[in-house]
């Protein structure tokens, strides 16, 4: 498959989440940029996921429908033309992390997915049920780590 360069200004590749963007912080979601979205693209999809939270992996945040033509996101908005989907925290729109206090960092995957068509998800789709809907059909992902801990 091919590769989407996914970046933000507010953090590096393997480094920490500012707070800004925490839940217990402004629970701002970060600018992301990308780039090397290949032709055939109707639609962009983004995932936000902790794999380390206790219960399971935790949606952050998930947006459907966002303009393939578009080449990032201003913190603390929606992408172009994105659908914010309900979060682990049970509301649409970024949910920023929250790990238990005293954990060590946990990992938080974002994602972003070049599809050929929409994509069919329940109302309340877990990081399971977008991997099933995607995995297979995307064009083209990116991915960047951010690290937080309380």
């Amino acid at each position: 498959m091919a590769g989407i360069e996914l970046r933000s200004a507010a953090f590096d590749d393997g480094a920490y989440i500012p707070r800004r963007c925490a839940k217990d912080g402004d629970d701002v979601s970060p600018a992301l940029s990308w780039s090397g979205v290949p032709d055939g693209t109707t639609e962009l999809l983004l995932l936000c996921e902790d794999p380390d939270a206790p219960s399971g992996t935790f949606v952050h945040w998930l947006v459907t429908g966002i303009d393939p033509t578009s080449e990032g996101v201003e913190a603390g908005q929606t992408p172009p033309g994105g659908q914010e989907r309900p979060t682990g925290w049970g509301e649409p729109g970024w949910g920023g992390p929250r790990p238990p206090a005293g954990d060590k960092a946990h990992r938080y995957f974002f994602r972003i997915y070049a599809l050929p068509g929409p994509v069919s998800l329940p109302g309340d789709a877990t990081a399971g049920d977008v991997h099933a809907a995607v995995d297979q059909q995307a064009l083209a992902s990116g991915t960047l780590v951010g690290l937080y801990q309380r």
